[in-house]
């Protein structure tokens, strides 16, 4: 069987287009023929836990716990990645301790970003 080199990567390609559009085209059909009939103000009542609501919906919450939120996990998961260098320390060459630096440097360059602009202060 002679096979041109680059028909896997067609067909790969074929199907990596194909597989999203055959998933819109099934959410479409789902939506156009199962969809629920006209909105009522039943159907369109916020339900929550089989307590009728009561106040309004809208709440003013601070965002900057948010971002003690981002700014932990960047800093805990970029910590995760020291963990192999250290398993290796002994094995690996000078260039990987200079790349490690580099990523200390900017782990430790966020943080100061950070701190100055008052991110890590708790109000």
């Amino acid at each position: 069987m002679n096979t041109h080199p680059y028909a896997f990567l067609a067909l790969f390609l074929g199907v990596a287009l194909a597989f999203p559009l055959v998933l819109l085209g099934v959410a479409q059909l789902w939506f156009r023929f199962f969809q629920p009939a006209k909105p009522s103000t039943v159907k369109n009542d916020v339900y929550e836990c089989g307590i009728a609501p009561s106040g309004d919906s809208w709440i003013q919450f601070k965002a900057h716990y948010y971002l003690y939120a981002i700014l932990f996990l960047i800093f805990d998961v970029e910590v995760l990645f020291l963990l192999p260098f250290a398993v290796a320390f002994t094995g690996l060459p000078a260039g990987a301790l200079f790349a490690m630096l580099a990523f200390i440097l900017l782990l430790a360059e966020g943080l100061v970003w950070a701190w100055q602009r008052g991110h890590l202060e708790w109000k």
